[in-house]
């Protein structure tokens, strides 16, 4: 062991057992969760409501919840268009369809994200082509992403990780330099900004996703697509209806008049997510002053590394990664993976629902890997091999980082994080016993 300063503890840290241990747990199994989302009688009666008023499809003549909410979010996110979309993917995959991407087309995508980043290409036989990411914000690296850039490459899909905004300026410079098509993935990024303005304003579409477990959610799935270019909508809402132009006040003629696909919203989860965004600006703000002082507590402790803040970013604190480093807390000579494996069971031991999240990076994924897609190696068979470039941030990050996910989110999140920082603090006043655990776990 090194001699870096270990923390001295409260009396309580000091004399408690750890609960993997026999000891009391620092969180008590009563007091672990919080629900997310919150469901209120707002949220039962706008759903009531749109059952009551018959629109139950969202392609019915008229107004309808979903045209509601996508008139609402794209004045939230302060474009012109919004069309919603049965699910976040879906939302992400006609985005690109919408901009002219498709079969022989490059994508560069970050080696870190949720899989639906680098699946999305795929639908559209297109061949997704992984970036690094920052080792701090964890969302995609510019200078990555350029050396990848080809004659076949046609997009870049910078990806809001956790709710941090990318690094948009540097992604602007790049696409304009190359004539990249720029498709936010902000399904994460409810609220974020970056330099003032809001994400999904920021490139030339934009994805969000209304799963229940996002800071806006639905009552199951739903996606929004943003976007400033006219045309793009228009092709867009083609898409989303088999191709189908609908014209209120028009009978429908069901001619498809490009190719589409059945990616419509539900005017129930329009209803519900039209009735948690009335309370969004409220939830956004409570988050805003519970999280940060939970993350400058636990950041004291040695060898860990929180969630970072750009000057010129606001983080929609969608999840909470944490990074673990042994040698910083006075472990020479002991893994970040087996320093991890030890503060998953401890943690979780004393009532911190901590997870992994992803287990690989995206280049690693056997739907990759394997090069299968639709059939036959397409889209890779028949085009020259894509560029490759190592990716060893978002390894470092799988492998020494652990999440929090859903429980911070609830406006009344302040005293449960503090029973999770208390918790971190217990862990970290036995390290000594830590590192046997993590010598023996590597």
């Amino acid at each position: 062991m090194s001699t870096t300063q270990r923390p001295t503890g409260t009396a309580v840290g000091r004399r408690a057992r750890l609960a993997a241990f026999g000891g009391t747990p620092a969180v008590p199994p009563g007091a672990r969760d919080l629900p997310w989302p919150v469901i209120t009688d707002e949220d039962r009666a706008a759903l009531f409501a749109a059952l009551d008023g018959g629109r139950l499809v969202s392609n019915t003549d008229g107004p309808t919840a979903v045209s509601e909410l996508e008139a609402r979010w794209a004045e939230f996110c302060g474009v012109p268009h919004c069309v919603a979309t049965s699910n976040g993917t879906t939302a992400l995959a006609t985005a690109l369809y919408a901009l002219g991407v498709g079969p022989g087309d490059e994508v560069i995508v970050p080696a870190l994200s949720f899989i639906a980043t680098g699946l999305a290409p795929l639908h559209l036989s297109a061949v997704p082509v992984f970036a690094d990411v920052d080792p701090v914000t964890m969302t995609l690296d510019p200078r990555s992403a350029a050396e990848l850039i080809t004659e076949r490459t046609a997009a870049i899909i910078p990806v809001h990780l956790h709710g941090h905004p990318a690094d948009m300026d540097a992604v602007g410079v790049l696409a304009a330099r190359h004539g990249l098509a720029v498709i936010e993935d902000a399904a994460q990024a409810h609220g974020a900004m970056w330099r003032g303005r809001p994400v999904g304003s920021l490139g030339d579409c934009a994805a969000f996703s209304l799963q229940v477990t996002k800071n806006l959610p639905t009552c199951g799935e739903g996606g929004l697509l943003t976007t400033s270019d006219p045309e793009v909508a228009e092709r867009a809402t083609l898409a989303r209806q088999f191709g189908e132009e609908m014209v209120p006040g028009r009978e429908r003629d069901y001619v498809s008049r490009i190719l589409g696909w059945n990616h419509k919203m539900n005017p129930l989860q329009a209803a519900f997510a039209l009735s948690q965004l009335d309370r969004f600006a409220a939830y956004e703000a409570a988050r805003q002053r519970t999280i940060p002082p939970f993350l400058a507590r636990i950041a004291e402790l040695p060898g860990i590394t929180v969630p970072t803040v750009h000057p010129g970013a606001t983080h929609a604190w969608h999840i909470l990664r944490f990074r673990f480093d042994p040698v910083a807390a006075g472990m020479d000579g002991v893994s970040p993976v087996g320093f991890r494996r030890t503060l998953h069971r401890l943690l979780r031991a004393e009532g911190v629902p901590v997870s992994r999240y992803q287990v690989m990076p995206l280049p690693e994924q056997k739907v990759f890997t394997d090069q299968a897609g639709i059939g036959r190696g397409h889209p890779w068979t028949g085009a020259p091999p894509p560029p490759t470039a190592p990716h060893p941030v978002a390894t470092g990050i799988v492998e020494d980082s652990l999440t929090l996910q859903r429980r911070h989110l609830h406006p009344a999140a302040g005293e449960l994080l503090e029973r999770y920082a208390t918790a971190f603090e217990k862990v970290w006043h036995h390290l000594p016993t830590v590192e046997s655990m993590a010598r023996a776990a590597a």
